[in-house]
């Protein structure tokens, strides 16, 4: 069986859309996964689905975040990737990952393909040295004083992905936790 990472995207930041880890736990039990487990409280859940699933990515963020609407009463974008694409991900990162602080490097993922057109407006010499790079269905950010001060992350979160595009970032520490997580067992 596959083990997925489910990514929600803004929640129990800032005191609003509060969604315990507890409950995500339950409710996704409740949908029939197995093995679910939580990682910090910026959301992210990984699991195994249940055999009434058909097993697609899409599918199961979809249902996710219907689940998730019903119960909590707000609407919470879900990103879901399997364990291969996770390491994949990570096998490709265009930086010096194993060089850098974790808090240096961050990956954007987005729930459909991203085109460099929708970034060739951003002038990225002017903000050196952060660079970014685009991957499969993922953005690599490079902020060398962090994320908090990264005039490019800011630049880029204004730029929000085409319409119907979900995007949600992780620092580096969460990607290779992730991968981890979902690893099948040994």
């Amino acid at each position: 069986m596959t083990t997925y990472a489910a990514l929600l995207r803004g929640i129990n930041v800032g005191g609003s859309r509060k969604l315990p880890m507890a409950d995500l736990r339950e409710l996704m039990t409740g949908l029939g996964h197995t093995g679910v487990r939580t990682h910090l409280q910026s959301g992210q859940a990984v699991f195994t689905p249940g055999t009434s699933d058909h097993g697609d990515e899409e599918s199961l963020a979809a249902r996710l975040a219907k689940a998730i609407e019903e119960r909590f009463g707000f609407t919470v974008d879900v990103i879901v990737r399997d364990h291969a694409y996770l390491r994949a991900v990570a096998e490709a990162c265009p930086f010096p990952a194993a060089d850098l602080q974790p808090k240096q490097l961050h990956v954007t993922y987005f729930s459909a393909p991203v085109g460099p057109e929708h970034f060739a407006g951003i002038d990225q010499a002017a903000h050196l040295p952060e660079e970014f790079r685009l991957g499969d269905r993922c953005l690599y950010l490079y902020a060398p004083d962090g994320l908090g001060r990264s005039k490019l992350a800011e630049l880029l979160s204004r730029r929000p992905p085409a319409k119907g595009v979900v995007a949600t970032s992780r620092n580096w520490n969460t990607v290779l936790k992730l991968i981890e997580l979902t690893a099948p067992p040994a």
